[in-house]
């Protein structure tokens, strides 16, 4: 599936191809702390599918299993664009499916790091809902 998107304040476009198999939930605690949410929506592409434009600031984040994760963002607006290996030409993105045009129709079909899900969020049906502000 052809996706595109781009940060908040617009500085970083991108397009990608995706499975939509590969789409996922991240409930660990760095995406929670990066994304300042509860969890972020991930779907990783290849190298060879993802092209993109602008200069993302880099941040490089020790995860707990000692790897070495950069983190790409945009330095103007901070919206998260990336997540892949510290290497020179990293096989795979995770890209961050928030700046994604197609949102809604990449499902997830997995979650990672459950253990580490917020508890609340098996409540969010029962939680008064506005459709606007």
């Amino acid at each position: 599936m052809k996706i595109d998107g781009q940060c908040h304040c617009g500085k970083i476009t991108w397009k990608a191809e995706i499975d939509p198999a590969k789409v996922f939930i991240c409930h660990c605690s760095d995406c929670q702390a990066l994304s300042a949410s509860a969890f972020r929506t991930v779907g990783q592409v290849a190298a060879e599918h993802f092209v993109i434009s602008g200069e993302p600031k880099v941040y490089v984040k020790v995860g707990e299993s000692g790897a070495r994760r950069v983190q790409a963002f945009c330095s103007e607006c901070g919206s998260g664009i990336y997540a892949s290996s510290d290497e020179a030409s990293p096989a795979v993105y995770n890209l961050r499916l928030g700046t994604c045009r197609q949102r809604a129709e990449l499902v997830p079909r997995g979650q990672k790091w459950f253990g580490s899900a917020l508890p609340w969020l098996s409540q969010l049906a029962e939680i008064t809902k506005q459709d606007r502000q």
